[in-house]
């Protein structure tokens, strides 16, 4: 118990001699996000299959389902879309 004691004793004094070194934090500034356009709730039935696609799309490509469907919608409609 002595020992415990005296190894306690010891421990107690390293800490009091040594002085925390704290990690300096690097500040770093916030990236400015581009402001988005106001979304609003699109609902729409759809095919099991296609949906399926689409899931299984946008795990492969790491992104998620609204990207891809917003990026397909766009395309879609800029390579059908009537000039004037």
């Amino acid at each position: 118990m002595e020992d415990y004691k005296n190894k306690l004793g010891a421990l107690a004094g390293k800490l009091k001699q040594e002085r925390p070194q704290t990690p300096i934090q690097q500040v770093q500034p916030v990236r400015a996000k581009a402001p988005k356009e106001k979304e609003v709730q699109f609902n729409n039935w759809l095919p099991k299959s296609l949906i399926k696609q689409v899931k299984r799309f946008a795990l492969e490509q790491e992104r998620t389902i609204k990207d891809v469907l917003i990026e397909a919608l766009q395309h879609y409609l800029k390579t059908n879309s009537k000039s004037t």
